[in-house]
């Protein structure tokens, strides 16, 4: 080979975050569902502020303005209510809004608390091994044999209605999705050579869960956080649905389809229908988004 001849330029690796943030952007059904879901969650951030009214201000409802259909104005103050109003004057846009504050907010914080818990049990068992995994395995895998929403009524009808049993409800349940996916994760990564190289190091336990094992696994556990968050909130949505949820005073989604369900019949469909249309866009929007990252983030998925 030649002297001259230039030295051969090495290819450029995009970091991890650019390169998932690329491959995703490439997607414009993706990108359109993580825009709804941004979308419905500034709403509900916002909803103070942007609702006509507080539709659970006693002082601010009137009893004329019940069952108004979309569009129609009020008869004493004139206001237009876009969404129509239920039985008890309530705007529906407003409550729509306030509705979907209760609905995230009880996934998202069920589902912090629900990864903490899996992640440290998942973690913890496939590190230690021996009988230790096997009774979480066991744990884990009696609790998935049976049906989520089966689960959450048995927990609801012992610890009774509202937004804490709830949660409370949702973590149990949710859990165990999460260890078995963060474990499963760990059991490969235990096996390569930084694990013994960290344990030659005389590191802690501790730190070897939690600063090398346990970055390698999170790719994984996102894709699965979607998904479950999208779960999460659909099944809140049933338990208030079917009156063991949130009570009347902190209404979700869920809550608002079951007040307009006696109303079907009479001609009255947007106190349920324009609730459901929210929930099934917000649950779209994010099963989009965890369909694409699971794409992404799984090198077996890609072309």
């Amino acid at each position: 080979m030649s002297s001259d001849q230039p030295a051969a330029i090495p290819a450029r690796i995009d970091h991890p975050v650019k390169r998932v943030f690329k491959e995703f952007v490439e997607d414009r059904v993706a990108v359109l569902g993580l825009a709804l879901f941004v979308i419905v969650a500034v709403i509900a951030i916002a909803a103070p502020w942007l609702a006509p009214q507080d539709p659970y201000a006693l002082a601010q409802l009137d009893i004329m303005d019940g069952g108004l259909p979309p569009g129609e104005q009020s008869f004493g103050t004139g206001q237009t209510y876009w969404l129509g109003t239920d039985t008890q004057g309530r705007d529906m846009l407003s409550a729509i809004m306030y509705g979907l504050r209760i609905s995230l907010v009880v996934a998202f914080v069920s589902l912090g608390i629900a990864i903490s818990i899996g992640v440290i049990v998942g973690v913890a068992a496939a590190y230690f091994g021996g009988r230790f995994d096997a009774f979480v395995m066991r744990i884990v895998d009696l609790q998935l044999s049976f049906p989520a929403i089966l689960i959450a009524l048995i927990l609801l009808a012992l610890f009774g209605r509202g937004v804490d049993k709830v949660i409370l409800a949702l973590v149990i349940v949710q859990w165990a999705y999460y260890a078995r996916t963060v474990r499963s994760s760990a059991i490969v990564e235990r096996r390569k050579d930084y694990i013994d190289a960290a344990r030659c190091l005389a590191l802690s336990h501790r730190r070897i869960m939690f600063r090398h094992l346990l970055p390698n696994c999170v790719p994984p556990l996102i894709v699965v956080a979607t998904v479950q968050i999208a779960q999460a909130i659909a099944l809140e949505a049933t338990l208030s649905f079917l009156g063991v949820g949130v009570p009347i005073t902190e209404p979700s989604l869920g809550l608002l389809i079951a007040n307009g369900y006696d109303y079907l019949l009479s001609g009255r469909y947007w106190i349920s229908l324009f609730p459901g249309i929210a929930l099934v866009l917000t649950i779209i929007g994010l099963n989009l988004v965890g369909d694409r990252l699971r794409d992404v983030l799984n090198p077996r998925l890609q072309k």
